[in-house]
């Protein structure tokens, strides 16, 4: 007996061939689009068959064929348009939609049909059967906030009861959002160090995280506050002790472990001093107070903040104390025991010390108050520049090209293609330490300090004229600039001299109005010389000018007169002057010790006489001997306004 067997027969994937080319190749015909797709499907329903109701006609007996259906073959085709039922069955429900409007419009706008109420009796209404069945809904009510309330009380218990007792590893999961952690076998690891940011100390940061037992565990107070000032330390007053003994505390589950000798409270004290007087200083520390990171009832937080700072402080002394010892200056630097001398000036010393107590101690060391005034930026200097030692040990430039060996500059990359000479090399090689970047700060510190004091001298001396000066709020560590104005009042618009003084490390450097450049030493004298050399040759140039105003000659002008007595200070300057026609002049001298002289004389002289050997009168025109003016009996409120009524006064109609 043969076994029946199902096949499957599947339509090909790809598309019909359209034509088949001489070389074998076949182009295949295009795919129908989506919209030619459903009128193909279309097309293959019998939209005359309306749901299988129909039943299908049997033929007749025998077997044969009617007559008429012979002759009509066509009556068994579908109609000629696909969509005809769809229009029947549409035009049906169109029907019945405004059949139903229609209906709906009678009984609405009642104009055309009116439907009475149907009378219903009226229900007796028991007021007592209310009055239980609002107690209930009430009692209903009720018992629901009375479960809130139950629900809430027991939420404030257990967060109350999970308050003093906290859990081990909700606080070991806020202790890893700040610190670095890791398990070694049973024990947790912790790290204070600054390695992960490029620091190479050597002294390591390891710190001990164990699960404090429940009859040891630690009361302690809470993290400090970011405020400053709710930092504790030991020069608080007795009722500040008393109200932080009262505070309130939290138990920790964790008990943090730290090293001996990162115990205790350590800061870095710098001084600049003169002759045994402290001149500014600063102390450097991670934090704002006296932290003894030893004591027991202290929080976690707080313990690790403090080793961290004493980690932090012995870096940075270690970091400078190598760079001492290694620096070649003229004056050689000393490191003794905890504490760095270097000299900045001539008589001026930088001093920087660590001072580092241990928990030992009966009285917890804390910062000194300060004597002098703290120096800021040079507290901002040194945490900046030992930032920028650890940026640099991690960030190295990219090589050039990309298979190059990476640590060498873009610079010295280029340094054999642009043929550089060994000169050039060496610069390249060289580098500032933090020790002195900081002695070099230190340096234009005290220029800048020097610098202000001559000017606020000289200006508190000299009234006449005025001197202001505009420091540049945009200045370096090691550069900054001032520009001094040189005018008089009531006259600012007819002279004012201006110079530019760029205070350096070690030198200034003064720019005058034209264009002359002067390079002066560390000494504040050579600065005042300058600024009074200046001061009278304002004067000459502010004559001259009123002179041009009121319509007087200028004759002469010499910036370095050789006549008279040889000044201490810098030289003479003078100028001639004559009136419009020429009848009077005036003589002006300046100089730096003496200050400003002033004569006239007439033209023609009035005691010429001809003689053997001068006998013509042109040679009276010559002026006769200039008479000095006492010039503090003039009128006048400053130097311009006197010479401006002496020329009125000397001028001729």
């Amino acid at each position: 007996m043969a076994y029946s067997v199902n096949i499957s027969v599947e339509a090909p994937i790809e598309n019909q061939i359209q034509e088949i080319t001489y070389d074998g190749q076949e182009i295949y015909q295009a795919p129908l689009t989506l919209s030619e797709n459903l009128a193909k499907i279309a097309q293959k329903i019998d939209f005359s068959k309306s749901n299988g109701d129909e039943v299908k006609k049997e033929p007749p007996e025998g077997g044969e064929k009617s007559e008429d259906d012979s002759k009509d073959p066509a009556a068994f085709q579908s109609s000629l348009w696909p969509w005809d039922s769809v229009r029947n069955k549409l035009r049906n429900a169109l029907t019945e939609v405004c059949v139903l409007a229609d209906v709906l419009s009678i009984v609405k706008e009642k104009k055309y049909m009116v439907l009475d109420p149907v009378p219903q009796e009226v229900p007796d209404v028991k007021p007592m059967v209310q009055v239980y069945a609002r107690k209930k809904a009430l009692s209903g009510a009720g018992q629901v906030l009375l479960f809130g309330a139950e629900r809430l009380r027991n939420c404030q218990n257990e967060l109350a009861r999970s308050r003093a007792t906290p859990d081990f590893h909700i606080e070991l999961l806020r202790l890893r959002q700040n610190w670095r952690l890791k398990k070694v076998s049973n024990s947790i690891i912790g790290d204070l160090s600054y390695r992960t940011a490029g620091s190479k100390y050597t002294q390591t940061g390891m710190f001990e995280v164990t699960k404090a037992e429940e009859e040891e565990k630690v009361w302690s107070s809470p993290p400090a506050s970011p405020n400053p000032n709710s930092s504790s330390s030991s020069n608080s007053t007795p009722s500040q002790s008393h109200t932080s003994s009262n505070s309130k505390v939290n138990p920790s589950a964790l008990r943090v472990t730290i090293p001996s000798e990162l115990q205790g409270v350590a800061y870095i004290e710098v001084l600049c001093q003169k002759d045994q007087e402290d001149l500014c200083s600063a102390n450097i520390s991670l934090l704002n107070g006296g932290t003894n990171s030893s004591n027991a009832d202290m929080h976690w937080q707080q313990k690790l903040e403090a080793a961290q700072n004493v980690l932090f402080c012995k870096e940075l002394f270690s970091q400078l104390a190598r760079e001492a010892v290694h620096l070649r200056a003229p004056i050689p630097h000393m490191v003794v025991g905890n504490q760095i001398m270097a000299t900045v000036l001539p008589g001026i010393q930088l001093i920087i010390g660590l001072c580092h107590s241990t928990g030992n101690d009966k009285k917890p060391s804390a910062p000194p108050p300060q004597k002098t005034e703290h120096d800021h930026v040079l507290e901002h200097s040194l945490h900046q520049l030992l930032r920028e030692v650890h940026h640099k040990n991690t960030h190295h430039s990219f090589p050039h090209p990309s298979s190059g060996p990476i640590g060498p500059s873009k610079r010295r990359c280029l340094a054999g293609p642009n043929a550089a000479d060994r000169y050039e090399l060496l610069e390249m090689t060289k580098s500032q330490t933090l020790l002195e970047q900081i002695i070099q700060q230190a340096q234009h510190f005290f220029m800048r300090l020097r610098t202000e004091y001559v000017l606020d001298t000289i200006a508190k001396e000299v009234k006449d004229p005025l001197i202001v000066s505009h420091w540049n709020a945009l200045n370096s560590p090691t550069q900054s600039c001032v520009k001094i104005n040189i005018l008089t009042h009531g006259y600012d618009t007819v002279c004012r001299t201006s110079l530019v003084v760029h205070v350096g490390e070690k030198s200034l450097k003064c720019v005058c109005r034209d264009g002359r450049v002067m390079h002066m030493s560390y000494e504040p004298q050579e600065l005042r010389d300058l600024i009074f050399c200046q001061i009278y040759q304002h004067q000459i140039t502010a004559v001259q000018a009123l002179a041009k105003c009121m319509g007087w000659q200028f004759l002469a002008n010499s910036s370095h007169l050789g006549l008279g007595a040889v000044e201490p200070l810098g030289n003479a300057s003078s100028c001639i002057l004559a009136s419009p026609i020429g009848d009077r002049m005036i003589a002006v001298r300046c100089e730096p010790q003496t200050g400003v002289q002033v004569g006239i004389a007439h033209s023609p002289r009035k005691d010429f006489f001809p003689g053997q050997l001068v006998r013509e009168r042109k040679w009276e025109n010559l002026g006769g001997s200039f008479k000095e003016v006492r010039w503090d009996k003039m009128e006048g409120k400053n130097f311009l306004n006197k010479m401006e009524l002496l020329m009125a006064s000397l001028t001729s109609s």
